[in-house]
């Protein structure tokens, strides 16, 4: 009942400070609701059980080859072949293929991400049907009928969960041709890996993977493979183990696995794997935070401490009038819960909105991250904390002993204040250390992002527009599929407004999946001094492609209408690989012949083709660009394309009704997709870079904020304190830029302290994690420099109000208050 009074007391003593009470309310709601939200994140997509069964028994194995760049070449059929007949520790292998089906018949054709599996998939990663049955061994096999599996989001979101989706007859088509399917199950809720997927569909409905050249060749690698650890094995075992079976694989193949290529093999928890991309960042988010919370608690104690201090005539009359220790702490104590308590409910309402915001950041790290909530079991955790901080505020402050309330007594409390002050500037350098830290990240991102935002592409993106015209191949030849994109492109070229049309196979930065695969070849004439083979991309792109793109031909001809099958082999060139293969000399005219032994089997010729121009380079794969190492080929001789490029003199995306129009006026199931102009390609594959600089940048804010509030208060508090000294010195002589460069010096000394306290545990905390998280990008000089700038020139603003009032301080004044 005591302290029921008590509370009673403490909210009416804060009524009268009103401002005092919300600001500590606000500072711990932003330091206690941002860690609540992104533990929410955290917890969601890092420490959340998968919904395999016995996840920790499933296994991702990859293979690499670091001596050509390749950090995961996937697999092929006779490799699998020879690691699933050995192995003891794992007890059954299932494989994945990423690949692109247009869906006809499941509503309005469309092209989707969809997996090609064996009979074992399922079962290994121990997932269970929701509707109807999975695949399994018995849908292996040539003559086993086409059969899907739809995932529960396309399912639910696209189907509308309609459960007489069982037994319908699909049309799959992809670049391999055309296979009819029938829909036998919906897959429960869980992770897409490796990729987000609609539909996952048995080997037999892509003609391709059935193909002898897939099946036999060595080099031919598109398959993920996925274990599970066999009873009573360990995944040290199974690595052991792997590497074993691979080793002899390796060395039975030299002509595969060259040495200086350093094929190898590895095998982690799926788990890990899933969360290995958002492992860092979301980490390193949570540290952030942590940080955030420390400035906001150090803030709160400053204003608690400098309330309490200013309270201690009040807290010496009532110790002299009989009140113990005991009861002074628990008024104290009452005070800062309703404070304490008051910031943790705001933080909730806070932590609500930023948990959908982070979850949508996250999202483009971890797939798991989509349709996030508060986890509100750490409402507990932020109760937990506040009652934490007011028991730490309620016990910080001295107060006066009871048979001592002299001090409070004569009005001289504020002399009592040098051990508190103390106290204050502690907390204010920790804030500036903490700020310090977190502006020192938000460096790096910015400076990162201020390069992206600064590097332009060799050519006009925003007048450059993207469509996607997934190739159909039913019941048409190679020449027919060939006209139809001939004809689109003859009749979009007569649109109102177009400059030039062209066809390709891939879009820049936005077709990841096979854009960064290199491929060797041999050029008569050239030698590297290393011996190594040389390596190039390769891209099919129509007559046209270039002068679509606002490329000028460095030398040469462009493509044209009598360069195709069966004609005379031709290639255009970067001028980066022009420039390896032939320094200082002209490149035209010259051969080049494929060597890769994946060539056939992805139907590429081998034979010789004549170098007939050289184009600047054009990276389209990253965003920052390195030498671009490109043989560019002639779409009517091989490969079709399948994305539609169109150059405008007006805004691109009104062209986008009328292309869809002429489309379907010759093909009216052909999907027309992803419009887009390249320019917000870009912006979209920029966007991580962009909200990571935004989010860090605002907790950095956010904190210096606090820590300048928090100096400017310090500095106050010391003035206020320090008035009658400040009145002797102006009485002695002291002039009053004295003062004013005094108190401005004590703002510039804490910022030092608090700058050096951040390098040191920055460059410690820098080192520990570059340990375990490798790709981490340490801040440079610049940014520890820029940092400390603004850190020191935010302390000396923000001790210019303090400073003004000491330099204004009448000095008979000041006595007269003794």
């Amino acid at each position: 009942m005591l302290f029921l009074h008590d509370l009673r007391i403490a909210i009416r003593s804060l009524t009268r400070v009103k401002a005092l009470w919300i600001t500590v309310a606000l500072t711990l709601a932003l330091g206690i609701g941002a860690n609540a939200a992104i533990f929410s994140v955290v917890r969601a997509v890092l420490l959340r059980p998968l919904a395999n069964r016995d996840e920790s028994h499933l296994l991702y194995i990859r293979q690499s080859a670091p001596g050509i760049a390749v950090q995961n070449a996937t697999f092929s059929v006779p490799e699998i072949k020879d690691m699933g007949e050995s192995l003891k520790t794992v007890s059954k292998l299932g494989t994945f293929s990423s690949i692109s089906f247009t869906v006809v018949g499941l509503g309005t054709p469309r092209e989707i991400p969809a997996g090609v599996v064996d009979g074992n998939y399922f079962d290994v990663m121990g997932l269970s049907p929701v509707l109807g049955r999975l695949l399994g061994p018995s849908d292996d096999g040539q003559n086993a009928p086409g059969a899907i599996v739809l995932t529960y989001h396309f399912w639910r979101d696209s189907l509308h969960s309609d459960p007489n989706v069982l037994g319908k007859v699909v049309r799959l088509e992809s670049y391999a041709g055309a296979r009819s399917a029938t829909v036998v199950g919906v897959l429960e809720p869980s992770v897409p890996y490796p990729v987000a997927t609609e539909i996952i569909a048995n080997v037999v409905t892509s003609p391709h993977h059935l193909s002898a050249t897939m099946v036999t060749g060595r080099e031919h690698r598109m398959t993920e493979v996925f274990g599970r650890l066999a009873p009573g094995a360990t995944i040290d075992s199974a690595r052991a183990e792997l590497s074993a079976v691979y080793g002899a694989m390796a060395k039975a193949h030299p002509e595969v696995y060259k040495p200086e290529d350093h094929y190898q093999i590895s095998v982690t928890r799926m788990h890990d794997q899933i969360n290995a991309r958002a492992n860092a960042i979301l980490w390193i988010l949570f540290a952030a935070s942590g940080l955030l919370f420390v400035i906001a608690s150090s803030n709160v104690a400053n204003l608690v401490l400098a309330r309490t201090v200013r309270r201690a005539s009040e807290l010496a009359v009532r110790s002299a009038l009989g009140a113990s220790t005991a009861t002074l702490r628990r008024a104290l104590l009452a005070e800062s819960l309703v404070l304490c308590v008051s910031g943790a409910i705001a933080a909730i309402a806070l932590a609500i909105p930023m948990v959908k915001v982070l979850g949508k950041y996250a999202s483009r790290y971890s797939v798991r991250a989509s349709e996030l909530t508060l986890d509100f079991s750490l409402v507990w955790f932020g109760i937990a904390l506040a009652i934490a901080a007011a028991f730490f505020l309620a016990y910080i402050p001295r107060l006066p002993k009871p048979d001592s309330p002299q001090g409070g007594l004569t009005g001289r409390g504020t002399r009592v204040a040098g051990g508190s002050t103390r106290r204050l500037r502690v907390f204010a350098v920790t804030q500036i250390a903490a700020s310090f830290l977190l502006l020192a990240g938000a460096c790096v991102l910015m400076k990162t992002l201020f390069v992206l935002e600064n590097t332009r592409p060799p050519f006009s993106s925003d007048k450059v527009l993207a469509v996607n015209l997934p190739v159909m191949s039913y019941g048409k030849t190679p020449e027919q599929i060939r006209e139809f994109y001939h004809e689109i492109e003859r009749r979009v070229s007569t649109l109102p407004g177009v400059e030039q049309v062209s066809s390709g196979f891939s879009v820049p930065w936005r077709d990841e999946q096979g854009l960064n695969i290199s491929f060797t070849f041999a050029a008569p004439g050239a030698r590297r001094a290393d011996g190594q083979d040389f390596r190039a991309k390769f891209r099919s792109v129509s007559p046209g492609f270039f002068n679509t793109f606002g490329m000028p031909l460095i030398g040469g001809r462009d493509f044209n209408d009598g360069d195709k099958d069966g004609h005379e082999r031709v290639v255009i060139i970067s001028q980066s690989l022009a420039n390896l293969l032939y320094p200082g000399q002209n490149a035209l005219n010259r051969t080049i012949r494929w060597t890769d032994g994946v060539m056939k089997f992805i139907g590429i010729s081998t034979e010789s083709r004549r170098i007939i121009a050289v184009v600047p380079d054009l990276d389209d794969e990253n965003i920052l660009p390195s030498p671009a190492m490109t043989i560019y080929q002639p779409i009517d001789q091989e490969w079709t394309g399948g994305r539609l490029f169109v150059r405008s003199k007006q805004d691109a995306y009104q062209l986008v009704p009328s292309i869809t129009q002429i489309v379907h006026q010759i093909s009216g199931d052909q999907p027309v997709e992803k419009a887009s102009t390249l320019g917000d390609i870009r912006a979209e594959v920029m966007a991580p870079a962009r909200l990571n600089a935004i989010v860090f940048g605002g907790f950095a804010a956010v904190a210096l904020l606090i820590s300048i509030v928090g100096v400017a208060g310090v500095l106050a508090f010391s003035v206020s304190g320090r008035t009658r000294e400040f009145g002797i010195r102006m009485a002695l002589g002291a002039q009053r830029s004295n003062i004013l460069t005094n108190v401005l010096v004590e703002g510039a000394i804490m910022a030092c302290i608090g700058v050096g306290a951040g390098v040191l545990i920055g460059f410690v905390a820098a080192r520990s994690i570059d340990k375990y998280v490798t790709e981490l990008q340490q801040p440079g000089i610049l940014a520890f420099v820029a940092s400390a700038l603004v850190i020191l020139i935010a302390a000396v603003l923000a001790s210019a109000a303090p400073a003004a009032r000491a330099a204004r301080i009448n000095a008979v004044e000041a006595l007269r208050t003794e």
